[in-house]
């Protein structure tokens, strides 16, 4: 048996996944938090007539300037990353991929391969580290469920929140973002809500199937996909629309881009039967809540004015910013204590070696000012976190609990 290791991947596939994560710092914690004012909270999503512009205090010149498409020769690309700049097209199967986001289905992967790293129970379709790892039609079966896996996080479930998230903040987005996808007219209201209910029931089946597929007695997977799935719509749909707070808000984003992908991963190809495979996702996702804090400095000013009550409108940017770097901190080194603890030293090691980097680009760049070195922290210490999250995953995989 082989359990699912960074080192077993073709030097190729390295470089692929180390510029993919390098690259998506900021979609980890997607989607932004923009203020909807869309007042239906039927999940039938009858469209509701536009509330009076005169609702909002200011327009975002920022935003819309950066909504333009750009000059540079990637709109097109960025159209279909879904992130903004991109170009307009009139397509509406590039339409609808752009309001999945696809720049933000990364996290979710690399989180579905954690889960899978934690099974302990993943085979390659052939390890040069391992002869008894070498049986090609139980590896390629194990890397079709593991891509089924990916895109149910990814394209399916993450593409819904997406989705979901651009229509309850249609208005507000026809004010600081005219050129998104709805506000602008390029796909209808009827088309939008018939891609919501394809990719909401689309996951919920491929969950299902993948419970089937891999002999549960309960359905964990659809559990969970349903429970995800919920907090997506509560996040940015009224009335509880979490995301106007900035605890439940910044925590559900953590707990849907770390915990749920994990578990998803972890069940499809092993159990989640001890309280461990539970608790250390919830921490991390606990760090989570702290990299979502920091997308919130720069809107400070906006989330006041509108009323959101983001921990930097709460706590201030001091105390915020303290929160932020805490949160991320001191749940990693509980969870290398804890590794410490069932006797896992060199794993425990490496992941404070994970750990400390973070620590100093805190030090360094969030706390002496958040809101100017945003960007510059998430490129520079989100990928310790991410290698971390597998590190743990793999020493949970290793590890023998039975012993």
């Amino acid at each position: 048996d082989c359990s699912f290791t960074f080192l077993c991947v073709d030097p190729n596939m390295k470089v692929v996944l180390l510029s993919a994560l390098l690259a998506s710092a900021n979609a980890f914690t997607a989607p932004a938090p923009r203020l909807s004012t869309a007042s239906s909270s039927s999940l039938s999503m009858i469209p509701q007539k536009p509330q009076s512009q005169e609702f909002f205090p200011f327009e975002s010149t920022t935003a819309l300037e950066a909504n333009k498409q750009v000059d540079d020769g990637s709109a097109d690309f960025r159209q279909l990353l879904g992130v903004r700049g991109a170009a307009q097209s009139e397509d509406i199967w590039k339409i609808r991929l752009q309001l999945t986001k696809p720049v933000t289905w990364i996290p979710l992967v690399w989180g579905v391969m954690c889960g899978a790293a934690a099974s302990g129970n993943y085979h390659w379709i052939w390890n040069p580290f391992d002869p008894n790892d070498r049986d090609v039609m139980l590896g390629l079966e194990d890397a079709a469920k593991g891509l089924t896996c990916m895109i149910l996080a990814g394209p399916f479930l993450t593409g819904y929140t997406q989705t979901i998230n651009d229509w309850y903040d249609r208005e507000i987005d026809a004010i600081n973002e005219p050129n998104r996808p709805i506000p602008s007219g390029a796909i209808s209201e009827g088309e939008v809500i018939a891609q919501i209910w394809v990719l909401l029931l689309g996951g919920l089946a491929l969950s299902y199937g993948l419970d089937v597929w891999a002999g549960h007695d309960f359905p964990i997977n659809l559990a969970l996909a349903v429970f995800g799935s919920f907090i997506s719509y509560i996040y940015s749909a009224p009335p509880l629309k979490l995301k106007q707070n900035g605890w439940a808000g910044n925590y559900a984003l953590g707990a849907s881009y770390i915990s749920l992908p994990w578990w998803c991963g972890q069940a499809a190809f092993g159990t989640l039967d001890r309280p461990v495979f539970w608790i250390l996702p919830i921490l991390y996702s606990i760090a989570g809540l702290g990299i979502a804090i920091v997308n919130d400095f720069k809107s400070i000013e906006g989330d006041r004015e509108m009323g959101l009550q983001s921990l930097p409108v709460a706590f201030g940017v001091d105390g915020a910013k303290w929160i932020c770097a805490l949160s991320v901190s001191v749940t990693q080194l509980g969870v290398a204590g804890y590794l410490a603890s069932i006797g896992e030293t060199a794993y425990a090691l490496g992941l404070l070696g994970l750990i400390l980097p973070q620590i100093y680009f805190q030090a360094t760049l969030l706390l002496p000012d958040p809101i100017e070195n945003d960007v510059k922290y998430q490129a520079s210490a989100q990928p310790f976190l991410v290698f971390g999250i597998l590190l743990t995953c793999l020493c949970l995989g290793h590890h023998d609990f039975a012993a």
